[in-house]
């Protein structure tokens, strides 16, 4: 398979509304559409064939990388088309490429049909806001949203360290500078230490992935920057905990306290396959850090956030049921999805009822 090979097959991903596409050594092409993997019907591709077009693909600095880790991400585009997060691995075939989709255009929070809670977050002015969910959830395709509100809004320097970069975003009223991790920074640490000493005042850390970097975060929120982050955690409560557990016991007191003075939310979300099939659709649970919440962390009293999310609708709060009741009703998802998402079934069919 040759790179122009290559290109083709991703517009035609993208017009067939892929979010994600497999090249596997000994495997056709694979296809991720709403969802659900589909084989595409193609020769299966030669241990050789990927190889060749990795060379094509590949700088001399990522072939290092993969030659030493036996594992690589990078970010490739094809023009007009869109940009793909790109992970090259090794498996017992031989290798393989996995692409997902990044669109060029960043959809505004309007477009995506984001809850109010969300746009209230995004004008928040510091502190610490987290995106959280499992791979694939639209973590990403959230955050840039976030961004191109205050992008459109304010007049300020975001600054962001991703991995890679994902979305890219052209400066409206703000000053923008996106980071790649091992293109522009060796660690997530590395790259936040120096931001304090570059005049942000908007910084998104594409992942908190160790004690270090979620240190750092939390410094800088602190100090008065509005910091954003991801976590792969599918609530509030659990974010909390993820947060404070990475700490040694004698700390965990000290960053729960630390967290509960800079977080002011926390988005869960999740994609749901669409009624008709034809897509997905995101479902959210919302926390705003209220001063009930804030003590409910500090006192180490996580069981209790979701009670307070239930009850802080006029804050713009709302759980993960309340939401899927509200999809339900609309018509948006299936019985079938809204129960197998929910915590309490009944609860979800009898607010859409």
């Amino acid at each position: 398979m040759k790179r122009a090979d290559l290109d083709k097959l991703l517009k035609y991903a993208v017009d067939h509304d892929a979010s994600d596409i497999h090249l596997s050594a000994g495997q056709p092409p694979i296809f991720r559409i709403h969802g659900t993997l589909r084989r595409l019907d193609m020769p299966a591709l030669s241990k050789e064939a990927i190889a060749a077009l990795l060379e094509e693909m590949l700088t001399e600095k990522h072939y290092s990388h993969l030659h030493d880790v036996h594992e690589l991400d990078f970010a490739y585009a094809v023009e007009g088309v869109a940009r793909f997060r790109t992970n090259v691995f090794f498996q017992l075939r031989g290798a393989g490429i996995a692409f997902r989709v990044i669109p060029e255009r960043v959809r505004d929070l309007e477009e995506l049909g984001c809850p109010r809670g969300i746009f209230t977050l995004a004008r928040e002015r510091k502190g610490i806001v987290l995106v959280t969910g499992p791979t694939g959830s639209g973590k990403s395709t959230t955050l840039a949203a976030m961004l191109d509100l205050i992008n459109k809004e304010r007049k300020e320097h975001i600054l962001t360290i991703e991995d890679p970069i994902e979305y890219v975003h052209t400066p409206k009223n703000c000053l923008i500078n996106q980071r790649e991790l091992g293109e522009h920074t060796d660690s997530f640490a590395n790259a936040l230490r120096a931001a304090l000493r570059e005049d942000p005042d908007v910084i998104l850390v594409g992942e908190m992935r160790d004690l270090e970097t979620i240190s750092l975060a939390l410094t800088a929120a602190e100090t008065g920057h509005l910091v954003f982050a991801t976590l792969h955690t599918m609530s509030a409560a659990e974010t909390v905990n993820r947060i404070v557990d990475v700490f040694p016991p004698a700390q965990q007191g000290q960053v729960r306290s630390m967290f509960a003075n800079s977080v002011m939310g926390i988005v869960a979300q999740r994609l749901l396959p669409t009624a008709d099939g034809r897509g997905r659709v995101a479902v959210h649970e919302i926390m705003v850090a209220t001063a009930a919440i804030r003590n409910l962390i500090r006192e180490d009293k996580t069981h209790q956030i979701h009670s307070a999310i239930q009850t802080g609708g006029a804050w713009g709060m709302q759980t993960i049921d309340m939401a899927l009741a509200v999809l339900y009703k609309q018509g948006r998802i299936t019985r079938e999805i809204a129960e197998a998402q929910a915590h309490d079934k009944q609860a979800v069919v009898g607010r859409s009822a």
